[in-house]
């Protein structure tokens, strides 16, 4: 906390970044002068924007392992704890970084300054960051400062769920009056410094109601608070086309050498590239690759499963094959599995484990001969211009042959769909299915799957027809998908509803949302189980014991460490090794 309001320290270093043409992050403030002062609004909110995104896309790249989405090979990292509900304290760490020291810490100098110019839109701007990183926060560790955050205090009490919650609504109805009102000639366009929308208002209108839209959905847990009238209505003003979608487009060029303030990522790549496509070894989960290849048992397979699921060459010829699924119902995690695979990228064969590998070769590095079929699980990763300084964004061995194809999310230039239409499209399914109105939550079901296709086909349109994953879908294969492999209004369920939604909004936090306020349900989720070695091992259990689930983040080293006795009355099991399982506030019925 004694970090969080050294205001000057971060935009000092904000500021000293140089800036090139190409970046959506240029700032035209001498680097030689930079303080607080100086800092024009427009050159200040792309750098918050980006802190934010980052904030928000991390987090829903670690709520990945803890769905399902994402698994790991094993290992004692965060990340393979994660995915086997074993969770560490360094899950924790990323996202309340990057939205409390680069971004919190700077809105109310956004805010003042924007107030003082009487430039409303970025007020508006301010307000939705804050709603966001707030919300985010409350989504992440329950209880969190809030009206005491960023104020001076370094040890600020801890709201509770509740008051964050109603704060961030407040705030995104705060934001929509601001973009309604008209900035006097004198004050500086939105577009100068917005980084997501460029300047767009109504896509900043449709942000702020699918926002609100999603967070009301969010309450149904709360009878007395959950009301689907309103959540529709919200949904009429949020996004109504991927046109009208707040969609943060990446890209991956040489330039882009300019290391993040905090972690030395680079700045224009997409955050699932930060977190997963950088890594070789993080593998798709069993049952990802299922809802994708034989959605609800239908025989017809995603168009989507090919985007989504990585590739690699394999054998003589060298052929792309997809990667298999991890089984997180299976002990093979228990079993030193999955192994990171080897190459032998040499003309001569090689000797490893008592075997001889053939030139070429894919291999597994162990005396485990259980494991030597691991070479079927390809990683997520991506390779980059930019930041790997590589002649192209695919992964290959030192040969040539293409290690891990990325996925369409995990690549550097992969967009990020901040909020889109596909997702307004599974929330009106939802609430017109809880309605009773399973033909019109079909049509919008239906509806939310063909736009995140067409939506996904936008970027994979623009590289051609590269590999397996890197070149669009076909159409003759979506027509086929959408007229057998998803059922029709007489047998939808909210098993299918939501499980679309899940492949529709994969790396998002808001996966996680959902899977809690429907009690990680295998009827919402179609075949969903909890990793199987959680339900053998102890450790894992005094954190989410026996019958409960994975409910929420276990606090900050920095709040424990520094606002002690704040944190310890900030819930009644703060301290407690199992805070994981108990339920942050909107996702409780009480």
């Amino acid at each position: 906390m004694k970090r969080i309001k050294n205001t000057l320290y971060i935009v000092c270093l904000l500021l000293s970044f140089t800036s090139c043409k190409e970046s959506w992050l240029d700032v035209n403030v001498d680097p030689s002068n930079p303080s607080s002062e100086v800092a024009t609004i427009d050159s200040r909110l792309p750098w918050i924007q980006h802190h934010v995104l980052y904030a928000v896309g991390t987090a829903g790249a670690r709520a990945g392992y803890i769905t399902q989405h994402l698994s790991f090979v094993n290992s004692t990292s965060y990340q393979s704890r994660t995915a086997g509900w074993d969770p560490i304290a360094g899950v924790s760490t990323t996202p309340y970084q990057f939205f409390f020291v680069a971004a919190a810490s700077n809105l109310g100098d956004l805010e003042k300054r924007a107030q003082e110019e009487k430039a409303y839109h970025y007020l508006g701007a301010a307000k939705v960051l804050k709603a966001m990183g707030y919300m985010l926060m409350t989504d992440w560790y329950g209880e969190m400062p809030y009206t005491e955050a960023v104020s001076g205090d370094i040890t600020p009490k801890f709201d509770d769920g509740k008051t964050i919650f109603e704060g961030c609504l407040a705030d995104i109805d705060s934001a929509i009056a601001y973009f309604k009102m008209e900035q006097p000639i004198t004050a500086v366009a939105l577009a100068d410094g917005d980084s997501w929308n460029n300047g767009d208002i109504s896509k900043w209108l449709k942000l702020c109601y699918g926002l609100k839209a999603r967070w009301l959905n969010n309450l149904s847990k709360k009878s007395d608070r959950y009301n689907p009238d309103a959540i529709l209505a919200a949904l009429e003003n949020g996004p109504l086309s991927n046109g009208e979608s707040t969609v943060v487009n990446h890209v991956d060029i040489a330039t882009d050498n300019t290391g993040d303030v905090l972690f030395g990522d680079p700045l224009m790549s997409s955050i699932a590239f930060d977190n997963v496509g950088m890594n070789s070894n993080i593998r798709v989960s069993k049952w990802y690759e299922d809802i994708l290849t034989n959605f609800a048992n239908f025989g017809v397979e995603d168009p989507r499963a090919d985007k989504l699921i990585p590739w690699a060459e394999f054998g003589f010829p060298k052929k792309f094959v997809r990667s298999k699924g991890v089984d997180m119902a299976s002990d093979i995690r228990m079993n030193a599995g999955p192994i990171a695979t080897a190459y032998n990228a040499t003309a001569a064969p090689i000797t490893n484990n008592g075997r001889t590998i053939a030139p070429y070769t894919w291999y597994i590095n162990s005396a485990d001969k259980a494991r030597w079929g691991d070479t079927v699980y390809v990683s997520f990763r991506s390779s980059s211009i930019g930041y790997n300084k590589d002649v192209t964004d695919i992964y290959k061995w030192a040969d040539g042959t293409v290690a891990a194809s990325g996925t369409f999310y995990s690549r550097p230039d992969a967009p990020t769909h901040l909020l889109a239409f596909p997702e307004m499209c599974f929330i009106k399914a939802e609430v017109l299915m809880k309605k009773g109105d399973k033909v019109g939550a079909f049509s919008a079901y239906k509806e939310g799957i063909k736009s995140h296709i067409d939506l996904m086909n936008i970027k994979l349109a623009s590289y051609g027809e590269v590999n397996p994953s890197k070149s669009p879908m076909r159409q003759d294969k979506i027509d086929n998908f959408l007229e057998k492999g998803i059922g029709n209004a007489g047998n939808l369920t909210m098993g299918k509803i939501m499980t679309q939604k899940f492949i529709a909004l994969s790396f998002s936090q808001q996966n996680w949302n959902d899977m809690r306020r429907h009690d990680f349900s295998s009827e919402s989720y179609l075949g969903w189980k909890v990793p199987y070695e959680y339900t053998k091992t102890a450790q894992a259990q005094t954190k989410i014991p026996l019958g409960k689930h994975f409910r929420r983040i276990m606090q900050v080293s920095h709040e424990i460490n520094y606002n002690a006795e704040n944190f310890k009355a900030s819930h009644p099991h703060a301290g407690s090794d199992d805070i994981w399982s108990f339920p942050v506030w909107w996702d409780s019925q009480d």
